[in-house]
């Protein structure tokens, strides 16, 4: 007999599902998340494998090159985060497994956002220390880092503690016989 679980989100009615069908609604929640994030990070990919072939690039300077590649391994490194999901899925495929993938996934994915800031960060360096200097770029490096910070990290948590003291949030999942095996980690 399957286990009924009730548990509701800020102003939705209860849910009564499974621990497997919340496994599944939030596998699919955490792929379209996945989805939004990959495309940015393949244009952001893309844009750098161009660069290395434009005449300007010759004229790099020693740090200039560091943040390029550092740049770009870090891109590749969150991309390979934001795809592993589909890929643990499916070797874990038709294994009852959706609890331990969606654990995962989620987890892959909180790394794959904290690899992207410094992605982000390094190609606005990149690109603003050779439009306009090394100082500017550094300065617009930074900002973005406290940007993204800001919106990836703590506006959750403002939201979350929001919620807690309007007595609706942070009760997803909390309900009888709710595991927390099932609820992706990291900030909703």
């Amino acid at each position: 007999m399957a286990e009924n679980n009730s548990s509701s989100t800020a102003g939705d009615a209860p849910r009564n599902e499974t621990r497997f069908e919340r496994a599944d609604r939030n596998f699919a929640e955490i792929l379209q998340e996945l989805r939004v994030t990959q495309a940015g990070v393949q244009i952001l990919f893309a844009f750098l494998l161009t660069l290395a072939f434009t005449e300007r690039f010759a004229s790099l300077d020693t740090v200039q090159r560091a943040t390029y590649v550092t740049t770009l391994l870090l891109a590749v490194l969150a991309a390979a985060l934001f795809t592993a999901p589909a890929a643990v899925h499916r070797s874990l495929f038709g294994q009852h497994s959706k609890p331990r993938i969606v654990r995962v996934s989620s987890r892959l994915a909180v790394i794959g956002m904290g690899v992207l800031v410094f992605a982000l960060a390094g190609s606005v360096l990149l690109v603003v220390d050779v439009a306009v200097g090394r100082t500017g770029g550094i300065i617009a490096s930074a900002g973005t880092l406290l940007v993204c910070a800001g919106l990836w990290g703590v506006l959750p948590l403002l939201l979350r503690r929001a919620g807690k003291d309007e007595g609706t949030g942070g009760t997803e999942g909390t309900g009888p016989d709710t595991s927390d095996a099932v609820r992706p980690a990291g900030p909703r």
